[in-house]
């Protein structure tokens, strides 16, 4: 038997993180993204901006919509470029927006034009050309003054000889007119030229420094915001797409149910049935020349039919039992839960039932769940809770088993979970080693 131990690593403290941070690895890429996304910036609203003026002013004439299009598909390139950069130095995965597509039956330059003029996507990235630039001069500017006075400060005590020695001024005075820096000598202004004063200086200095990726990091939050929400996937877009996958994973799963109940009444039922005609006609052969040895079958037969009436109901309460369509959720899951081999309490606590389709995902959602806690959990106690919270059904299964559930790809936790994504549901698993075991389901109520 093998033990897997899992190691947490601990919490590093916060002044570590503060220590490390001007030179950490995510700092650096940060500020260089900030560095080299003015000059992007730039170029990137000149074109925008001299795109638009042209092809506005041109649109008294024909050439003002193709000289248009044109910046358009311009700007959608320099959003590409957008994309990679953030995606390489922020980590920031921004999926491509949609395609420009034409309209059906219809092709050529004309269909492309006006294809680029209707999509909203390329006139947010122009947007964001024209937006990028007045808050990367900001960043740039913010960052640089950031860098340079707390490096400037904390090497004061290295250069601070210098004014003095070779300009016959002082580095740095403090007075009634705020810090000087390399001025003549102001009156009521005292020099920092003591060791007190060049210690507290380079301190000043330090703290800049420590706090200048901070800084930076929170400057790059905006551009992450800007990216994600000007150059990437519309929210109608990524909806269908969303609704495209989950209508595969419904007929998917579909077609998994069909095919379970196809083999479930090849393999049971419908064998039964075929050896109970077989066994009638046995009888109905032997009736007259053997009566006793016809009974014998016939009760055999009548064992093969009970059987039979067992696995079709069974198959029944597997599609959708009667007692959910009946009488609800409640005593739906109380049979369930009695047929469990671990003692489970059920507790139901809903104003007005579902529709009638959540209420089917619901019970089979609890059902799996309990099947899962009778073969592998090894709980002895198990409890079902069900209840509403605005217009939406949340059911929670916990058991006091070993714990270590997962919705890994390939566990039926995973299928479970595209099932319930299918009407915009959710599944949350807590199970840590040891348990206990705790699953949380969200549904929609309508």
């Amino acid at each position: 038997m093998t033990t897997v131990t899992t190691v947490t690593p601990l919490p590093r403290p916060w002044w570590l993180a503060l220590l490390r941070a001007p030179l950490a690895r995510q700092s650096m890429r940060e500020l260089t993204y900030v560095a080299t996304g003015l000059p992007l910036a730039c170029i990137a609203f000149c074109y925008a901006f001299g795109a638009l003026a042209f092809g506005a002013a041109l649109l008294i004439t024909f050439v003002g919509l193709p000289v248009l299009a044109a910046g358009l598909a311009g700007c959608r390139a320099l959003g590409h470029l957008e994309r990679a950069r953030a995606r390489g130095l922020l980590e920031l995965d921004v999926r491509e927006p949609e395609p420009v597509r034409t309209l059906r039956r219809s092709s050529g330059v004309m269909s492309w034009i006006g294809a680029l003029l209707r999509s909203g996507v390329s006139w947010r990235h122009l947007l964001y050309a024209l937006l990028h630039l007045p808050w990367s001069f900001f960043s740039c500017l913010a960052a640089g003054a950031s860098l340079c006075a707390g490096w400037g400060l904390l090497t004061y005590p290295a250069w601070e000889w210098l004014f003095p020695r070779y300009a016959d001024r002082p580095a740095l005075q403090v007075g009634t007119d705020g810090i000087v820096l390399g001025s003549r000598r102001l009156a009521h202004a005292r020099a920092l030229d003591g060791p007190v004063e060049l210690a507290v200086v380079a301190g000043c200095g330090l703290l800049v420094v420590l706090l200048t990726p901070w800084l930076v990091r929170g400057l790059v939050q905006v551009d992450k915001v800007l990216v994600g929400g000007l150059l990437g996937p519309s929210w109608l877009a990524a909806r269908v797409t969303e609704l495209e996958t989950d209508r595969g994973v419904v007929v998917d799963t579909a077609a998994a149910d069909l095919r379970r109940i196809e083999r479930d009444l090849h393999d049971g039922a419908q064998a039964r049935l075929v050896s109970l005609a077989m066994g009638l006609g046995m009888a109905k052969e032997k009736l007259g020349e053997d009566p006793r040895g016809a009974a014998t079958v016939v009760e055999e037969a009548h064992q093969e039919v009970k059987l039979a009436l067992g696995e079709l109901r069974d198959l029944a309460r597997g599609i959708h039992p009667a007692i959910l369509t009946d009488r609800g959720l409640g005593p739906a899951l109380s049979a369930v839960a009695a047929r469990c081999t671990v003692p489970v309490a059920v507790t139901v606590e809903l104003p007005q039932r579902p529709a009638a389709a959540i209420e089917g995902i619901a019970y089979f959602t609890v059902s799996e769940l309990l099947q899962n806690i009778s073969k592998h959990s090894g709980a002895r106690h198990a409890s079902v809770e069900i209840w509403r919270s605005g217009e939406r059904l949340l059911l929670q299964v916990t058991d006091d088993g070993r714990g270590g559930a997962s919705v890994a790809a390939g566990s039926g936790l995973a299928g479970l979970a595209d099932r319930l994504s299918a009407v915009d549901g959710l599944l949350m698993v807590h199970s840590p080693a040891g348990g206990p075991t705790a699953v949380t389901a969200e549904l929609p109520w309508r």
